[in-house]
C-alpha cells in the first residue's frame, strides 16, 4: 500500500529539509510550500493527504491557510497539523477553532510529530495508516497494538513495542544506540547508551519462540538491526 503525501507548509529551510528526510525516511512522499499562497496552490493541484502547516508563513498566515482549506470542497477534510512557535492557550485554541486537527509547539520532537501524523491519519483516513506491518514471520498489529512471532502471541513492554515498531519500518537497517534512543526515547530526554542494550535484549528474549531463528542482530561496534535474511528461516542448531 502507498503511503500518504504530505504537504509542508514552511518557510524556515532547516526545518523543511529536516522534516523531508524524517519523512521521506518513514515512507511518505513529500511536497513542500514555502508561503500561504503557494500552500493553497498546492493543496489544490496535488490534494495531499496531510498538511503540516506553519503558523508563521509569508504571505498569508497559517491560520488563513487553515480557514481557506477547511472553506474548499476538495479540501475541506484535509488532516492539518499546525506547527508554530506560540504556544500560548489561546493560540492553541484559535487554531483548533479555525479546523486544524492538531498542534505541536516548537521544538519538537520528530518522535513525536510522526507520533502524532500516525495518529491524525489513523483517526481521520484510517485507510491511510498502514494498521498492520509484517517482515518475515513477524506481524505487528498497531490498531490493536498486538504482535505474533510465527503465528503466536508475543507479549511486549511499551518500550519494546517502540523498539519493534522502528526496527520493523526498517528491516536490514543497522541502527546505532544514539539513533535508537533518537528514534525511541525522543532526542529531548537523558537516556544512557546501554539503556537501548537492555531493551534490546527484552525485545530479543521476548521473540526468542521455540523454533525460530532470532530475528535481531547485533553489528559490532555499529548496532542493531531487524535481520530480513533469518527472520523467517528456521532457528540452526548452533544458533546463539
Amino acid at each position: 500500500m502507498s503511503k500518504p503525501t504530505v504537504l509542508v507548509a514552511e518557510d524556515e529551510s532547516a526545518l523543511v529539509t529536516l522534516l523531508r528526510y524524517n519523512l521521506e525516511r518513514e515512507g511518505y512522499r513529500v511536497i513542500e510550500a514555502r508561503d500561504g499562497e503557494e500552500a493553497l496552490l498546492v493543496a489544490a493541484e496535488e490534494k495531499p493527504d496531510l498538511v503540516l502547516l506553519d503558523w508563521m508563513l509569508p504571505q498569508l498566515s497559517g491560520i488563513e491557510v487553515c480557514r481557506r482549506l477547511r472553506g474548499r470542497q476538495e479540501t475541506r477534510n484535509v488532516p492539518i497539523i499546525m506547527l508554530t512557535a506560540r504556544g500560548e492557550e489561546s493560540d492553541r485554541i484559535r487554531g483548533l477553532d479555525t479546523g486544524a486537527d492538531d498542534y505541536l509547539t516548537k521544538p519538537f520532537s520528530m518522535t513525536e510529530l510522526l507520533a502524532r501524523l500516525r495518529a491524525v491519519l489513523r483517526r481521520i483516513r484510517p485507510s491511510l495508516a498502514e494498521d498492520v506491518v509484517q517482515v518475515g514471520d513477524i506481524e505487528m498489529d498497531r490498531a490493536a497494538h498486538r504482535v505474533r512471532r510465527a503465528g503466536v502471541e508475543v507479549h511486549l513492554g511499551p518500550t519494546e513495542y517502540r523498539l519493534l515498531d522502528h526496527l520493523i519500518q526498517h528491516p536490514g537497517r543497522v541502527f546505532s544506540r544514539e539513533q535508537l534512543l533518537d528514534a525511541v526515547w525522543g532526542s529531548d530526554v537523558y537516556v544512557e547508551a546501554r539503556t537501548v542494550d537492555v531493551h534490546v535484549g527484552r525485545l530479543r528474549k521476548a521473540l526468542n519462540i521455540e523454533g525460530v531463528a532470532d530475528p535481531i542482530r547485533t553489528v559490532r561496534s555499529a548496532g542493531y538491526s531487524l535481520d530480513e535474511s533469518i527472520v523467517s528461516e528456521p532457528r540452526r542448531a548452533n544458533a546463539s
